[in-house]
């Protein structure tokens, strides 16, 4: 098994009109033998208008999460602003290629919105291979059944209440599959407005 398989996840990005979506399971296992802990954080806040999910092994994931932190507060007091969500997305994929030849066994995933409230997505490999996305870009140990959900349950153009009930659907439908995955889920809608973050009860067996 790879080690990417060592701690089970699942990560879903869905876009829709003027707001986008980033949702992820609480699980902390290891493989299917043990539940070390049933809240652990997989999405982290970047801005307030950038979120980003990280699914892979769950010591890389504290580590990745709390570099991008460092690295978003370095770049606001150098410049005296917040960093763009694109330019959030292009800052990930050259910190995981600039460590190409001992990369974090990490699979970002990010969602937000730019300046006019447009939505963004996008997904990378462990060494930062970008994957923009106009509908949901998914990673963890659930990719393959969250594809085949949200192929079946997107469509264009959902208000942030359509958009909440999809991918929480999609999440929970998803992690049913995955035994590596799942007791729970957290979703975060994110609008020019503001977040929403509500918490999904899952099957816990």
């Amino acid at each position: 098994m790879s080690i990417m398989q060592y701690n089970g996840s699942a990560i879903v990005a869905m876009t829709g009109k003027n707001c986008v979506a980033i949702a992820s399971d609480k699980r902390l296992g290891v493989r299917q033998l043990t539940t070390v802990s049933c809240n652990f954080p997989k999405v982290f806040e970047l801005t307030d208008q950038c979120y980003v999910g990280l699914g892979g092994l769950a010591t890389d994931v504290q580590t990745v999460s709390q570099l991008l932190k460092f690295k978003l507060k370095l770049y606001s007091l150098r410049e005296n602003r917040e960093m763009q969500t694109e330019t959030i997305m292009s800052m990930i994929a050259n910190s995981m290629y600039s460590r190409r030849y001992g990369p974090w066994l990490v699979e970002p995933v990010v969602a937000g919105l730019d300046k006019e409230g447009n939505p963004h997505i996008c997904s990378y490999d462990f060494i930062g291979a970008q994957s923009i996305s106009k509908d949901f870009c998914v990673s963890g140990t659930t990719s393959d059944q969250l594809m085949g959900v949200c192929e079946s349950f997107w469509k264009p153009d959902m208000n942030p209440e359509e958009l909440f009930e999809t991918v929480s659907q999609c999440l929970l439908t998803a992690v049913d599959r995955d035994c590596l995955a799942g007791w729970g889920g957290i979703v975060h809608i994110i609008t020019p407005e503001g977040v929403t973050t509500r918490h999904l009860k899952g099957r816990m067996d």
